[in-house]
């Protein structure tokens, strides 16, 4: 009877390679499949068995509505709130689903290695679905907890299988569909209402998100409270004396006086005085105490405000630690350590690090201390070093912030920082003035922890009653200060405080309230809110606060984290958040004039921003070129806009104008020496004249889901205009060799002529310093391409007797195709469209392509 086959699947292709060499003991076989299988034999539950072990990338689905609900101007984004939603292939190309149902054949048991957070066990829920093991069907489905890739974590999870958590993946489930619908709503209608309609809104998507908008929210509480902060002077006292070699500036009981006449009052009467007494000498044995364990939110704090790491890096260096076996799981809310962790284990293999193993042997030998009681969440021990590195090993920033969690470690384990407080008070004239000192009888953790020692401050011997003369009397004058903008380190302390994502999302927001231009980080990782930013959290306080504070996503995840635990039903808490916030929208959406009001008062209007560019073809005044995200052109005369190619140059085409519609014609040019060039009609452009002409090239419709403005729409080399000199008709070369679509001349490639596709990135280049390179009307009889005609330059011309002129077929003139060269550069579209796309068109350009290929080897390119 043949073994029994267990199949294990991973979360990603490292850690099933590491459990693989771990259990097999290095004796196993690798196989290419969409991720790598390692094969190999061994015991399973007291018998023999064959072990599969491969992996996922990270979830194998995601969630999205179905295609119906795509269309932004036929969808109402209220609709979207009881829209269904559907699951489909996160990454489709890597073929994951196809690669377990295939392994999963001939398997009576199925073991689930995922990170063990609630993402982790959503994806268990997933594999499930992928390999066909049901409940019903007699195999089994084992869950392994584990916190860390080592031989003894490995081992133990083996040796203690459970069954995977619904709850918890139900949870995940509740938040996709959430975050989904109520995000999708806003930001359409956001979108859609502004988009377009001032100059410098500099932003292609005005998104909104449950958890992103209130930690915005958060930014631009400090920037308010920045900016109406009305400074007060202060004044403070300080006298100064001189005593056994030491000068001591004294603080005064009082602090500070905001009355200018009072305080110079005291002043005087000090300074008259002249002779200080001693009051009083205190002396108090101080203690700091070493910290808790380190859990993921202290760990991006300190990467934050230490280390200089976004928290976006800083978990994919932690992560990169972790699937290489050096620190143990990086995403844990617990800073308690169970009553049964092996602390000797972990100091021992920190025991021959060159840069601490001298401090781990000590604290070996002398023995340890027990970490201090923390929280303990229930879900993975705090973040700990399960091996020694160097920094050779893990490169600069790695290094670094591993190095920070052997310090942690080792700085939880050392016994408290002890130091002696000494404070002497003196008096003069009835005022009260005094001057600590301190001296550090034990360093403890911070030997090992130095930016958190304790200031040392030695002061001279002073004596009850002792009189002594002031040498100096300051009145300081000071201004009160505003608080400084938040820096990451503050809005994760605020995000954690007020229940606003979770370990594993809080970076995740924090990068995408960056990248969407609503916060720009500056010097000392602090978040200044942009312009855009801030008019959107004062429109949402004016017209719902709800909806940039913290206060229902608090709530929502409170919710959540009941359905992972089992006490609360996943479809109601859905339904009851959704239905929350579908009142809140459809106020929103009656209320947008008040956030529009913000909007006018912040951002131009479109006529009064951009350059004079190009005559429009209805009112034949000259209409502007906004250049700020999304690139526009707007007349203001027909008060008319007209989205143009996106991140790249725009410039007028000689003047010349369509003949459909009299607009004078662009040239948009992507950047570097193999970037595209090409002509458009800005009217064209926006509104395909000719029917079908979006589906049949793949453009994108107005109003879609990729809207006009992003970098679809009808150029010239797409226009299938019969007469004129610019369409894909006239400057249309033959097939490309690559895809369906037309190698077309580039107008002003010029002194590097080349050819480009409509449809890929292809690029031919053509003659090198040619004169003129030009299409004609003439056809090659062989494969039905335009002929070119080339005017070579005298010096160079490769043709005999000195001639420059030379009409030819770059496909079958063999001159012309010995002098062509094909390149990849840069594409201004991606291929939406399946094969068949662009036959047909072009008298002939593109007919009959397929057999034609097979029958002459140089319509495939495959000498160049």
């Amino acid at each position: 009877m043949a073994p029994p086959r267990v199949l294990m699947v991973a979360e990603k292709p490292s850690i099933a390679l590491s459990i693989a060499s771990l259990l097999s003991r290095g004796q196993m076989s690798t196989r290419r499949g969409s991720t790598e299988v390692h094969e190999f034999d061994a015991m399973f539950q007291g018998n023999n068995a064959h072990y599969k072990v491969t992996s996922v990338i990270g979830h194998v689905f995601s969630v999205d509505f179905p295609p119906s609900y795509q269309d932004w101007t036929a969808t109402d984004p209220l609709s979207l709130f009881e829209a269904p939603i559907l699951k489909s292939e996160s990454n489709p190309k890597a073929q994951i689903r196809w690669h377990l149902s295939l392994e999963a054949r001939g398997c009576g048991y199925l073991v689930l290695w995922l990170d063990c957070d609630r993402e982790g066990e959503n994806i268990c829920f997933e594999v499930i679905e992928c390999t066909g093991f049901h409940a019903n069907d007699g195999r089994k489905v084992y869950r392994a907890r584990f916190s860390s890739v080592t031989e003894k974590d490995i081992s133990k999870a083996m040796d203690s299988l459970v069954e995977p958590n619904r709850d918890e993946a139900l949870a995940v489930d509740a938040r996709q569909e959430i975050d989904l619908k109520v995000g999708v709503a806003f930001t359409r209608f956001q979108t859609s209402y502004f988009q377009g309609k001032y100059g410098n809104l500099d932003s292609s998507v005005i998104s909104y998100g449950p958890c992103q908008t209130p930690t915005l929210g958060f930014c631009v509480q400090r920037y308010l409270q920045i900016n109406t902060f009305k400074p007060e002077k202060y004044w403070s006292l300080h006298p100064y004396i001189i005593k056994g070699g030491y000068d001591l500036k004294l603080e005064w009981e009082r602090n500070r006086l905001f009355d200018l006449e009072v305080a110079e009052m005291f002043r005087k009467l000090v300074a008259e005085d002249k002779v200080l007494e001693v009051t009083s000498i205190s002396e108090k044995q101080e203690s700091k105490g070493r910290p808790s364990g380190l859990n993921t939110v202290n760990l991006l704090k300190v990467a934050s405000s230490a280390l200089g790491f976004g928290p976006q890096l800083a978990m994919q260096l932690a992560e990169r630690l972790y699937t290489q076996g050096f620190i143990s799981y990086p995403r844990t809310e617990s800073t308690a350590y169970p009553s049964t962790f092996d602390f000797r284990g972990a100091l021992g293999a920190l025991a021959n690090n060159p840069v601490w193993g001298n401090l781990v042997q000590t604290l070996l030998a002398d023995g340890y201390n027990k970490p201090k009681s923390g929280t303990d969440a229930g879900d993975h021990p705090p973040i700990t070093p399960m091996r020694s590195a160097s920094e050779d090993m893990l490169g600069s920033d790695a290094w670094r912030l591993y190095q920070y969690v052997c310090q942690h470690f080792l700085g939880t384990l050392s016994p408290d920082c002890k130091y002696k407080r000494t404070k002497i008070e003196f008096s003069v004239a009835g005022e009260f003035f005094h001057c600590v000192g301190q001296q550090v009888t034990v360093k403890g953790f911070t030997a090992i922890m130095p930016w958190l020692a304790v200031n040392e401050k030695n002061l001279p011997q002073f004596s009850k009653g002792e009189k002594i003369e002031i040498s100096n009397v300051e009145l300081y004058e000071g201004n009160t200060a505003p608080p400084d903008y938040l820096t990451e380190s503050e809005l994760i302390s605020l995000m954690e405080k007020h229940g606003i994502g979770t370990d594993a999302s809080i970076p995740v927001h924090i990068n995408n309230i960056s990248e969407r231009n609503y916060v720009q980080v500056q010097a000392g990782r602090k978040l200044v809110p942009t312009a855009l930013g801030i008019s959107l959290i004062r429109g949402y306080q004016c017209i719902d606060p709800d909806l940039c504070l913290p206060d229902i996503r608090s709530f929502i995840e409170q919710q959540i984290t009941l359905v992972s635990k089992g006490q609360a039903d996943h479809s109601l808490v859905v339904h009851h958040s959704l239905e929350q916030f579908k009142r809140k929208f459809s106020y929103f959406v009656k209320q947008i004039e008040n956030m529009d009001a913000l909007f006018e008062a912040q951002f131009s209007p479109l006529s009064d921003s951009g350059r004079l560019l190009s005559k429009c073809g209805k009112c034949l005044r000259y209409m502007k070129y906004i250049s700020s995200l999304p690139s526009r052109l707007f007349c203001g005369t027909c008060e008319e806009v007209y989205y143009v190619p996106q991140k790249g140059t725009i410039k007028l085409y000689k003047e010349l104008t369509c003949p459909l519609d009299n607009f004078e014609l662009l040239i948009f040019s992507l950047a570097g020496p193999e970037g595209k060039s090409f002509p458009l009609c800005p009217y064209c452009y926006n509104n395909p004249p000719f029917e079908g002409i979006d589906t049949f090239f793949g453009a994108t419709k107005p109003g879609g889901a990729n809207k006009l403005g992003k970098g679809a729409g009808m150029p010239c080399f797409l226009c299938p205009h019969p007469t004129c000199r610019h369409s894909l008709i006239a400057q249309g070369v033959c097939a490309c060799p690559e895809c369906t679509g037309t190698l077309v001349l580039d107008p002003v490639s010029a002194p590097r002529w080349r050819l480009y596709c409509n449809m890929c990135n292809c690029l031919v280049f053509l003659p090198e310093g040619a004169h003129r390179i030009s299409t004609t009307k003439d056809r090659c009889t062989e494969c039905d391409s335009t002929i070119i005609e080339v005017d070579f330059n005298k010096k160079t011309t490769p043709l005999e007797g000195g001639a420059t002129l030379h009409v030819g077929c770059i496909l079958c003139d063999d001159l012309l195709h010995s002098l062509v060269e094909m390149k990849h550069g840069k594409s201004f579209f991606k291929r939406t469209g399946g094969r068949g796309r662009g036959r047909g068109r072009g008298r002939g350009r593109g007919r009959g392509r397929g057999g034609r290929r097979d029958l002459d080897p140089r319509m495939s390119f495959r000498d160049f």
